[in-house]
């Protein structure tokens, strides 16, 4: 089923729509990427190909991590269950990965359990409301099949700030209507009216947030409990993790 799932997102993907999409979120990503340095990047959930946004990063090395591998090498793994050594990553990339998730908390606190003192975390994800918000009133229209878990950005927000991590940035986009075959002619003319007029409408967000370690015990929320240690990176185990594949950026 599983699969199935990624195939179909896959298939979306490549209509024009999906494909505006990801040139679109490439350009986001590639920025907030700019200034990201350090020794891994690690990007959690497949979306689009491989090298879609690992391609941009400025690390040393990084790598894929994905609970199928349909079209692409990369490790499987559990996005819930990272097979990761803590404090070992400088940077993660969520794109989209907490809208397929059922255990977003979980996933959250394997990201903050792998970041490094003041790594990042980027995550994108589609909103629930907005122009989007209508698709259930339009024949034929809809987000890619599977993405049954969205978030909006003003509680992902609160996720990451009872995690103790500050938000650096945020940013919503994509302002078409969720029509395959919508070729949506001024495309940019519509993304610079809607940032600038209309932000609430937009389909997707982008959110940027750095890890801070206090000096003082901070109360934690409940669902984020101290997970077991794993292998890193460099000597990953048998847990959720078939292989591994590293891009060399340098």
């Amino acid at each position: 089923m599983q699969a199935d799932c990624s195939q179909m997102t896959q298939e979306w993907l490549e209509t024009s729509l999906g494909q505006a999409l990801l040139q679109q979120e490439a350009r986001i990503v590639e920025d907030v990427l700019d200034g990201v340095f350090g020794e891994y990047c690690l990007q959690v959930g497949l979306w689009g190909g491989r090298r879609t946004f690992t391609r941009f990063t400025r690390t040393q090395r990084c790598s894929l991590i994905a609970p199928s591998t349909y079209g692409a090498p990369c490790a499987v793994g559990e996005t819930h269950r990272l097979p990761v050594e803590s404090d070992s990553i400088d940077a993660v990339l969520l794109p989209h990965t907490l809208d397929y998730s059922d255990r977003p908390h979980e996933v959250l606190r394997e990201v903050d359990r792998v970041l490094r003192r003041d790594g990042r975390i980027i995550v994108l994800g589609f909103k629930p409301g907005g122009l989007w918000g209508l698709r259930r009133l339009i024949p034929g229209a809809g987000i890619p099949p599977g993405a049954d878990y969205l978030i909006s950005d003003r509680r992902l927000k609160d996720w990451l700030r009872l995690l103790d991590m500050r938000i650096e940035g945020s940013s919503r986009y994509f302002f078409r209507w969720p029509l395959p075959g919508n070729k949506a002619r001024g495309a940019s003319r519509w993304e610079q009216r809607g940032q600038a007029w209309w932000p609430e409408l937009a389909a997707c967000y982008m959110l940027s947030a750095q890890k801070r370690v206090s000096t003082l015990t901070p109360v934690r929320p409940v669902w984020r409990r101290k997970p077991k240690v794993v292998a890193g990176l460099a000597e990953p185990t048998t847990r959720n993790i078939s292989r591994i594949h590293f891009d060399q950026n340098h």
